[in-house]
């Protein structure tokens, strides 16, 4: 006998799971497998599902939704191949990982500029998109700019902070001098003479909140002066072209070979100034040759500006020391360095040596912003200095990240076949471009599902024809390393394996 069709409120109790409150009717027609490997993804990543949950049976849940097994079955393997599920056997289907989320401010709505989840890789990035990556959760961080910080020298500080309020009078506690503590830019001073082969009076050293804020004194000092261009590297930092515009300079882009920047199109941009990274070019890890440093300073020597930024200078395995332009010319050199990499951003330590004629002019904008760096960490931060822990704990840190750079390198032999490798002789991070893959932002986004962070080159790209991976790995243990990359590598094989898949355009590795 023929069954009369259910009404509205019976399907809503027959085609529906008490299991995530699951109703099949939200599935759209042809896409239910899709729709419910979704909402699993969603529970998990939102903490409903968390690891170590065990799933309904597949017969069990396809009865509850009145739909065939096989939809139930697909779901699930779609989650097992992306590594979020795992058979047990008569435990079940378990969940052994899950996807990341990004956190929203609960006192912001979602805007254009910071979109949630993996979203984050779908639009050109903007200024928000850091602070985006970094609330994000992931399993695996192989974000570049990240130090091991596990490895600040806590025992060495706490010494150097005893030994220097032991000594500290109640007159010192007061307002410093905005250009910096005198005992900081003395050990500074000292450092460089040292480590980066540069000879300056400490009166010249001026300490400042990082990097990040040299840069910004400089663009407020040069605007001043008329100057509204500051050419930077291509492909280079995302995060320097977004300081250098939110103070108002123009940033042509200037390609970045095998040599470092190429003089001959930074003479033709006709810009009165240039933003390098000389020693570790960020990203590619290339070093300015010698025939490029040459010709940048006869450039500068010819009028132009150059700001020195001294990235990653000290994190160097197999390559001898690369001396800094600052050290061959002072009159057109504006020079900075930080212990953000060397020790901990938090710090926000920093020193620039500004070419003669321009310190009191960036003394007077330092005032402005903050008065001056904090003393006190100033005054340890020089004790560590003098006291010879600051060279020890470099050495201690080249040791570990030469190790974790060698398990990088040996899981994108493995991992990643074809791929190639730039930058491993020095700093905190790789380069790796591909002959063939998908775009790169979607090689991102598949690897952030999966639980890993990376960065696309082609952020770090002002005309966004660059494409390949940016992978830090000093904050990372090997074992994580590796665990990483297989899942990276893993979102590689299933984008390639997908027929909507966008090739890119092979990209010939730097020579050299």
């Amino acid at each position: 006998m023929r069954r009369a069709k259910p009404s509205q409120d019976e399907e809503s109790v027959t085609s529906g799971s008490d299991f995530l409150q699951l109703d099949v009717r939200d599935a759209p027609p042809g896409g239910r497998a899709g729709w419910l490997a979704a909402r699993l993804r969603l529970a998990m990543a939102d903490g409903r599902l968390p690891v170590g949950s065990r799933l309904p049976a597949t017969r069990v849940l396809a009865a509850e939704l009145r739909v065939s097994r096989g939809v139930v079955t697909e779901a699930y393997q779609r989650l097992a191949e992306e590594g979020h599920l795992a058979g047990r056997g008569r435990a079940g289907t378990v969940v052994v990982s899950v996807p990341v989320a990004v956190t929203a401010a609960p006192a912001s709505a979602p805007s254009a500029d910071r979109p949630p989840g993996g979203e984050v890789f779908a639009v050109q990035p903007g200024p928000e998109v850091f602070e985006a990556m970094r609330a994000a959760t992931a399993r695996v961080d192989l974000s570049p700019g990240r130090p091991d910080l596990a490895a600040f020298p806590r025992t060495a500080w706490l010494r150097a902070e005893r030994s220097v309020l032991g000594e500290l009078s109640a007159a010192d506690l007061g307002y410093g001098d905005p250009g910096g503590a005198e005992p900081l830019r003395l050990a500074v001073a000292a450092w460089l003479a040292r480590y980066r082969g540069i000879r300056v009076d400490p009166g010249e050293v001026l300490v400042v909140a990082g990097v990040s804020q040299a840069l910004a004194l400089v663009a407020q000092v040069l605007a001043a002066e008329g100057i509204g261009e500051v050419a930077v590297e291509d492909p280079g930092s995302l995060g320097v072209r977004q300081h250098l515009n939110r103070w108002g300079m123009a940033t042509p882009p200037i390609p970045v070979d095998a040599e470092g920047v190429r003089v001959e199109e930074l003479r033709a941009s006709g810009a009165p100034a240039v933003l390098l990274t000389p020693a570790h070019q960020f990203p590619t890890g290339v070093v300015l040759g010698g025939r490029r440093r040459r010709e940048v300073l006869r450039w500068a020597g010819e009028g132009g500006l150059v700001l020195e930024d001294d990235y990653d200078a000290e994190h160097r395995y197999d390559r001898p020391p690369v001396p800094a332009l600052r050290a061959t010319l002072a009159e057109g050199v504006f020079y900075a360095g930080s212990v953000s990499k060397l020790l901990a951003p938090a710090l926000r330590v920093g020193w620039l040596l500004p070419p003669p004629g321009y310190r009191d002019a960036l003394v007077a904008a330092k005032r402005y912003a903050d008065l001056g760096n904090a003393v006190l960490p100033q005054l340890v931060l020089a004790r560590l200095m003098e006291s010879g822990d600051m060279e020890r704990h470099l050495r201690v840190l080249r040791r570990r990240h030469q190790r974790r750079r060698d398990a990088m390198i040996a899981a994108i032999r493995a991992h990643l076949p074809g791929a190639v490798v730039h930058g491993a002789a020095a700093g905190l991070h790789l380069m790796v471009t591909f002959p063939d893959a998908v775009a790169d932002t979607e090689l991102a986004e598949a690897s952030f599902a999966r639980g890993v962070k990376v960065h696309p080159l082609s952020w770090h790209s002002s005309r966004g024809d660059r494409q390949g991976l940016v992978l830090g790995y000093a904050a990372v243990a090997p074992g994580v390393i590796a665990e990483g990359i297989a899942l990276v590598g893993r979102a590689l094989r299933d984008l390639r394996r997908r027929p909507s898949a966008v090739p890119l355009r092979p990209i010939a590795p730097p020579a050299g």
